[in-house]
C-alpha cells in the first residue's frame, strides 16, 4: 500500500484550490437513482470514495460517465433502467454511505435489497434511524444474513418522522426516498449540515418539492417522478479546513480558493482566537501566520453543524500540539475518535486521551516518526503534524487519505511542502466515510 512522506520545517506559500465536497458528491451520486433522466454532477471530486460507490451504482444499471467540462471535473449518470436493486456486501462495506441507496432504490422501484455496512472504526453507528424512517414511510423491512430487504409494492408513504437525535445519514436517506413517496412528509429534528441543503437544491431543481431547507424542520410534498438536470457540488469544508489547518501549523501564508469561508467559521475562530490571521475573500480565505511565533492553546468541543465539525477535530489537535499551553478537546459526535492522539504522541505530542476528551499540552516541537493513519481524518492530521516535525514523517495506509482528499501532496507541494508519495501495491479497505 501506498505511504507519504514528509520532511518538516519548510513554511508554505501559494495557492490551493478546494475540491467538491465529497460528503455532498457522494449523495448526490445515490440521488441519481431517483430519476429515470440523466443527472450531471459538476465540480465532482475524483476520490476512492466517488469510484466506490460509481461501481455500486453500475451494479443497478445507472451509466457513469466522467470527463472534463468547461468548470472542471464532471460525471453524467443515466439511471435510465435499473436493472438490479441488489447491493451486495462487497461494495457497501467500502464505504458506509453507500447504504443510503436504498431508499432511493425503494422510492424508484417499490423493491431493494442491501447489506448493512458493518464496522466502523471511529465509533458505531447503525442504521436503526434509517430502517425505522423507511418503515415510517410504508416499507416492509426485513433483516437477514446480513442484508435489509425492503419492499413498497404501492410506493410509500408520507409520514411524520422525529428522529430521536440529529443524524446527517438518516436525514439525507430519508429525504432522498421521500421526494417520490405519495402525500407530505416532515422531517424534525433534521440535520443542518450544508452537504444536506446542497443534496436538497439539487432534487428541487430535479422536481422535487421541499420546504425548510437549511432548518431542523424539513417538509416534503412527494411527486410522481423526478427529472434530470445539472447541479454543481459545493466547496468541501472538511479539505478546506484541512488546509487551513496546514497552513496555520507550517506557518507562512496561503489562499484558498474556490470555497466558501462561511463554511468553516467555526473553525476559523477558534484559530483567531489562537493568534492565526484569517482574511475571508470572495472565494475562500487567506491564512497567515508567522511561524516564529507560537500558537496559543485553545479548547474546543464538537458538535453538529454549525458547531466544531467532528471532521475537523483530528486537525485541529495536530495544531495544538506545538500550541503554547494546554487545550482541552471534547468529541461529543463519535465515542472512538482520538484514535490518531497515539500516533501523533509517536511525533513527541503530549496528549491525555479520558473517554471523550483529550488534553493536548503543547510541545515546542516534534520529531518525525514513522505513522500510520488509522481513518480518513486521522491520516491527514499525521500530514499536518508531519508539515513542522524535525526531520521526516513516514505515514502508512493512506488509502484512509485517498477516500477523501484529491491530490493532497500536489496541493501541499505547490505550496513548498517537501511531500511525496511513496507507491506500493492498492489497497482497498472497508470505508468510515468521514
Amino acid at each position: 500500500m501506498d505511504s507519504i512522506t514528509v520532511h518538516g520545517g519548510s513554511t508554505l506559500h501559494g495557492s490551493i484550490p478546494v475540491s467538491g465536497a465529497k460528503n455532498s458528491a457522494i449523495k448526490l451520486m445515490a440521488a441519481s437513482i431517483l430519476t429515470d433522466q440523466p443527472l450531471l454532477l459538476t465540480n465532482m471530486p475524483r476520490l476512492a470514495d466517488t469510484k466506490f460507490l460509481g461501481r455500486l451504482l453500475q451494479q443497478f444499471g445507472v451509466s457513469v460517465t466522467e470527463r472534463d467540462g468547461d468548470d472542471g471535473q464532471e460525471t453524467l449518470f443515466d439511471a435510465r433502467e435499473i436493472t438490479s436493486t441488489f447491493a451486495p456486501y462487497d461494495l457497501v462495506r467500502q464505504m458506509r454511505a453507500s447504504f443510503n441507496v436504498l431508499g432511493p432504490l425503494l422510492a424508484r422501484t417499490g423493491h431493494a435489497r442491501v447489506s448493512l455496512p458493518g464496522g466502523c472504526t471511529i465509533g458505531a453507528r447503525p442504521v436503526d434511524l434509517h430502517i425505522d424512517a423507511l418503515t415510517r414511510l410504508g416499507a416492509s423491512i426485513h433483516l437477514e444474513e446480513g442484508y435489509v430487504s425492503a419492499v413498497a409494492p404501492d410506493g410509500l408513504r408520507g409520514a411524520e418522522i422525529e428522529f430521536p437525535f440529529v443524524s446527517v445519514g438518516a436525514t439525507e436517506h430519508t429525504l432522498m426516498a421521500a421526494t417520490l413517496a405519495q402525500g407530505t412528509t416532515v422531517l424534525k429534528r433534521a440535520a443542518r449540515e450544508p452537504e444536506i441543503g446542497d443534496l436538497a437544491r439539487c432534487l428541487v431543481m430535479m422536481g422535487a418539492r421541499i420546504e425548510g431547507i437549511d432548518t431542523d424542520t424539513l417538509v416534503i410534498e412527494g411527486v410522481t417522478s423526478l427529472t434530470g438536470g445539472s447541479w454543481s457540488v459545493i466547496p468541501d469544508r472538511i479539505e478546506m479546513g484541512s488546509y487551513v489547518c496546514a497552513a496555520a501549523m507550517a506557518g507562512g501564508e496561503v489562499r484558498l480558493t474556490r470555497g466558501r469561508a462561511g463554511l468553516i467559521q467555526s473553525l476559523t475562530d477558534r484559530l483567531v482566537e489562537s493568534g492565526v490571521e484569517i482574511t475571508p475573500t470572495g472565494d475562500g480565505v487567506i491564512v497567515k501566520r508567522d511561524p516564529a511565533v507560537r500558537l496559543r492553546a485553545v479548547d474546543v468541543a464538537t458538535e453538529v453543524y454549525p458547531g466544531f465539525a467532528t471532521d475537523l477535530q483530528a486537525q485541529f489537535m495536530a495544531l495544538m500540539t506545538t500550541a503554547e499551553g494546554v487545550s482541552v478537546i471534547h468529541e461529543n459526535i463519535f465515542e472512538n475518535r482520538f484514535m490518531h492522539a497515539p500516533e501523533l504522541m509517536r511525533l513527541g505530542a503530549e496528549i491525555s486521551v479520558h473517554a471523550g476528551e483529550a488534553r493536548v499540552t503543547g510541545v515546542e516541537r516534534l520529531k518525525g516518526a514513522p505513522v500510520m493513519a488509522t481513518d480518513l481524518r486521522a491520516s491527514v492530521s499525521l500530514v499536518i503534524a508531519g508539515l513542522v516535525a524535525e526531520g521526516e514523517t513516514s505515514i502508512g495506509r493512506v488509502y484512509h487519505l485517498d477516500r477523501g482528499f484529491e491530490r493532497l501532496e500536489e496541493k501541499l507541494g505547490a505550496c513548498g511542502a517537501d511531500i511525496r508519495r511513496v507507491k506500493g501495491p492498492p489497497v482497498e479497505g472497508p470505508g468510515d466515510d468521514h
